[in-house]
């Protein structure tokens, strides 16, 4: 057996006991295969599985408003990341639709650059430059705003 084989099976192990359903049926034999073959994944299946029947056995008293508060705090921010995504939407329907009537008019643009600088006696470079930040130029202030959003929003919580 090789070092990827026990990765594998120690991601196995860690993933049955979070949420058992996560496993495939598949994995869930291959894993049983290896760990009778496996001594050292086998001891750490058997530590793994005490620890947490050990931890699970453990009772701990929380304070009740302590959890209310928590829970209150957990449906505020559920709350807020669903009005953050819900704007993203129109967001990236706009963006589609800016890159297709970008691709839909580079030629036309590329052309006018080059009419505009063969007229002005610009070299190639010059206007063919101005065309690239023509193209960038929208990118760059949308990065920007929206770092200047981010920003104000970590400065929000």
């Amino acid at each position: 057996m090789n070092d990827i084989d026990h990765q594998r099976a120690q991601r196995l192990m860690l993933e049955a006991q979070v949420d058992p359903a996560a496993v495939s049926p598949t994995d869930r034999h291959w894993l049983q295969a290896h760990l009778e073959g496996c001594e050292p994944c086998a001891a750490l299946a058997r530590f793994s599985t005490s620890a947490l029947e050990q931890l699970r056995a453990v009772s701990v008293a929380v304070d009740p408003e302590l959890v209310a508060r928590t829970r209150l705090l957990v449906k505020f921010r559920t709350r807020e990341l669903e009005r953050q995504r819900s704007w993203l939407l129109p967001v990236w329907i706009l963006c589609g639709m800016s890159w297709v009537i970008g691709v839909l008019t580079a030629p036309l643009v590329w052309r006018g650059f080059e009419w505009v600088g063969h007229r002005a006696g610009l070299p190639t470079l010059v206007w063919a430059g101005g065309f690239v930040l023509w193209w960038a130029f929208p990118a760059a202030v949308v990065l920007i705003l929206l770092g200047a959003g981010r920003r104000q929003a970590a400065r929000r919580t």
